[in-house]
């Protein structure tokens, strides 16, 4: 139980951390400290540090707030897939049998809900690792490119989702 509760500490991180990216840098520095107790060193401030950590934090956080919305549609979907269906049981999973379909699509829908939990905690992880990188100027250097690849990836996942719909 203590560990589920760890994986929602850093997937709510991870959610609020885009906005927390747009207040003064004190702020920034003392939410994870206070939820985490991960305390880094302040370095010299700067403004260029600070607005490269405003931009990475809200494209990952988008990226964030796209998956969570994700994994709610999906659990959604799954749980009142009878309502969804379109009466083409023939070719979905579980079919042919609409009872075959809902055990398959609700059971997929639900069970995926913790690796979806897991994927958003490590994106928490990546912004605690960059709040680190860039405003302690502390830690590795790998989070602000994987910050960059993310929102690029997220950019891209969003535009294929648009034209799937």
């Amino acid at each position: 139980m203590r560990s589920v509760c760890s994986l929602l500490r850093w997937a709510g991180y991870a959610l609020v951390a885009g906005p927390l990216a747009c207040r003064p840098v004190a702020v920034r520095l003392r939410v994870p400290r206070r939820l985490f107790g991960a305390s880094f060193p302040m370095g010299t401030r700067s403004g260029l540090r600070a607005a490269v950590h405003t931009v990475l934090a809200i494209a990952v956080c988008v990226l964030t707030w796209f998956l969570a919305f994700l994994a709610v549609v999906a659990a959604v979907r799954g749980i009142a897939y009878p309502l969804i269906a379109n009466n083409d049981l023939e070719h979905s999973w579980g079919g042919p049998t609409l009872a075959g379909a809902w055990v398959v699509h609700a059971l997929l829908g639900v069970g995926l809900l913790p690796a979806w939990l897991v994927l958003l905690a490590g994106l928490g992880v990546v912004q605690v690792r960059l709040s680190h990188q860039l405003l302690g100027r502390t830690g590795p250097w790998w989070p602000v490119s994987v910050s960059l690849v993310l929102g690029a990836a997220g950019a891209l996942l969003f535009i294929s989702w648009l034209h799937q719909i």
